[in-house]
């Protein structure tokens, strides 16, 4: 078939009107698409003012970070990690501190 004939088309648009619309139709859905929701980190315990301790997961999600973001910030002594056990995690302390912009002492 030779390029002159044209072919009937079944959709109502041009084909460029059509890829437009169908590139318009996905990013929609794609902006409605949710990944898993994520549960807030709590930060109050039952008897106590706050949570003294985060893990490193938590800790990525106060900050919205990555796990390798978080091991920089311990290299860069931004962040103090505790061991118990074969546990990390970090005090509430040092995280304020990052929130309201001051860096740890060393």
């Amino acid at each position: 078939m030779d390029k002159t004939t044209s072919m009937p088309i079944l959709i109502p648009y041009a084909p460029e009107e059509f890829w437009a619309e169908m590139r318009k139709i996905i990013s929609e859905e794609l902006k409605n698409i949710k990944g898993p929701d994520k549960p807030p980190v709590n930060y109050k315990i039952e008897g106590l003012n706050y949570k003294p301790l985060f893990k490193i997961e938590e800790v990525c999600r106060i900050f919205s970070i990555s796990r390798p973001t978080i091991y920089e910030w311990t290299k860069d002594g931004k962040l103090k990690p505790f061991k118990i056990r074969s546990r990390v995690y970090f005090l509430w302390d040092d995280i304020q501190r990052l929130l309201s912009g001051s860096t740890l002492e060393k």
